[in-house]
């Protein structure tokens, strides 16, 4: 957890290294699959903030949440925030279909992640939350 105080830095890079933790400590296919959509948001928005919220879910924002990255015993789960929102030309999202906000992506053992498909949805996801941040009011 971040220190009360500290830097957005200093946050940022607690936050890598707690997934970094998640990651090893997982050391299976789950740990290598979260690793690997983690380099794919990265490679798709270079601005992209990692975080970790509600008691150990890595998080990667941009203007707010893009998505989060959760591990159960036979899924990794990427729950996009705004995801109803976004268009999924390549019908990456399988999961989470019937609300009218959220949508995810569960990835099984041995599945192929369509990497493109994947960073178009993280950076349309980062343009959405970028398009709808409240603007301060000014004085």
């Amino acid at each position: 957890m971040a220190k009360s105080g500290a830097t957005e830095d200093e946050q940022g890079a607690s936050a890598s290294n707690l997934i970094d933790g998640r990651i090893k400590e997982l050391d299976d296919w789950r740990g290598q699959t979260l690793a690997r959509v983690r380099t794919l948001i990265k490679q798709a928005d270079p601005d992209v903030v990692e975080e970790w919220k509600w008691r150990g879910v890595p998080v990667w924002s941009d203007g707010g949440i893009i998505c989060t990255g959760e591990t159960y015993k036979s899924v990794v789960k990427l729950t996009f925030a705004k995801g109803a929102s976004l268009e999924d030309p390549s019908g990456l999202f399988n999961s989470s279909l019937d609300g009218n906000t959220r949508r995810a992506i569960d990835i099984r053992e041995n599945e192929d992640i369509d990497e493109e498909a994947l960073k178009a949805l993280v950076r349309a996801a980062a343009a959405l939350n970028i398009s709808t941040r409240k603007k301060p009011k000014k004085a």
